[in-house]
Parts: C-alpha cells; structure tokens; sequence
C-alpha cells in the first residue's frame, strides 16, 4: 500500500509505509496529542500492534475514538496545527484538481468536529 497522510493518499510516490494498522502518521499524531492531553494511554496501548483486528486499520477509527473519549470528558479542539516532515512524497501540491494540504485539513476538521478555519496543516 502507498503513504497515506490525514486519510489522503500520497500522490505519485512508489514506497509505503511499514505499519500495522495503514500506518497514517498525521492521524496517529493527532490520537496521541488528543490523549496526552487527557492523560490517557498512548495510541499503541489502546489500539495494540499485535492485535489481528487492527491489521490495516483505517486510522479513522483511532481519531472517532480519541474524539469520543475527548467529548466524554467534556472537551473539545480549539485549534489543531500540524507539521509534517518530509522530503517525499512532496504534499505542497496539487493533485487531482485540489490541494492536497487542504484535503488533509478537511479531513482533520470533519474527525475533529471543528472548523475548518481552526485547522492548520504545514509541510516541510
């Protein structure tokens, strides 16, 4: 399988990633800043990588799960910012007549119930 980023599929890039789950690096940032603030468990005690049932996870399900145990407590996002590094695959692009930055950020504002406006992705 190909890099997915904040549910987005890399464009143009050969390699992969090495994960259990789809291995989505932005999502699994966010689950854990999400839990860290709320001192809970990290991501890897929650959603185990020996667990069959996680074998290509869309990590989605972890982002529904750090929302709701989030919201449970009363909680909500402010703002969200994230950086990726990396030299490739490049995400300062277009791809398929969009933005592929401002996909990621829609991605994270729909997981995050928050607007869009409170979203913010950079690459370097």
């Amino acid at each position: 399988a190909g890099v997915r980023f904040d549910g987005t599929e890399a464009p143009e890039f050969e390699l992969g990633t090495v994960a259990h789950s789809d291995g989505d690096v932005i999502y699994h940032s966010v689950v854990d800043a999400i839990l860290g603030a709320l001192t809970m468990p990290d991501i890897g005690q929650l959603f185990p990588d020996n667990d069959p049932r996680l074998r290509g996870a869309d990590s989605e399900i972890f982002m529904e799960e750090a929302y709701r145990r989030m919201r449970d407590r009363g909680y909500k996002v402010g703002n969200c910012d994230v950086t990726l590094i990396c030299q490739k695959p490049r995400v300062n692009v277009e791809y398929l007549g969009n933005s592929v930055k401002s996909l990621m950020r829609g991605n994270l504002s729909r997981l995050l119930r928050t607007p869009l406006t409170c979203v913010n992705v950079k690459a370097r």
